[in-house]
């Protein structure tokens, strides 16, 4: 451990206050918020642990309830992962069909909750007509940002706005950052 004549300003990774260390690797002003740090270090060891423990048990608690065509609410909260007051909510609007077999007995379908909560694929639709974008350009094909700059009598921190904006491809080699000229006229020769 190297130990240095001057003291280094520090800032303790426990409490944030300024101190002077008398070595390179000192992280904590005290020996109090090392010991608070160790605790807190524990601590937090223990809570990933206990949260781990929590999902093995609900894990083995979700198989059970997948099996079953009826559920209560309690099952239904842990199972998709919404509040009571929703599914409350649902029975009572009438979206949900629920069987009231007692005081605290409620069951409901879990087809008809799946039913609800699965996602629905939508295709994604080509524009037609458009060829689809050139990503690789020749230094022939472009302009640097100075030339547009130039061209167009604008300043350079406009057009990488413009460039930002409009998502222009844009390719840096060496100092000079090249963008195609197609794009660039077409866009600034509407302004």
């Amino acid at each position: 451990m190297g130990i240095s004549k001057l003291k280094l300003p520090k800032v303790c990774e426990h409490c944030g206050k300024a101190f002077e260390a008398k070595s390179v690797i000192t992280r904590f002003c005290s020996d109090a918020c090392i010991l608070a740090a160790s605790r807190k270090r524990k601590k937090q060891a223990l809570e990933e642990e206990h949260k781990q423990h929590i999902l093995q048990e609900s894990a083995a608690t979700i198989a059970t309830i997948q099996t079953r065509p009826y559920i209560s609410i309690p099952e239904a909260v842990v199972l998709f992962g919404i509040s009571r007051n929703t599914i409350h909510r649902l029975i009572k609007a009438g979206k949900i069909p629920a069987l009231n077999l007692g005081e605290r007995l409620t069951r409901i379908s879990r087809t008809h909750i799946e039913a609800m909560f699965t996602t629905v694929a939508v295709p994604e639709k080509k524009p037609q007509g458009q060829q689809p974008i050139k990503l690789q350009y020749d230094p022939s094909e472009c302009y640097t940002i100075n030339e547009v700059s130039e061209k167009y009598e604008v300043s350079p921190s406009t057009i990488s706005s413009i460039i930002r904006r409009n998502s222009i491809p844009k390719r840096q080699v060496g100092k000079f950052v090249y963008v195609p000229k197609e794009q660039i006229d077409k866009i600034l020769a509407k302004k």
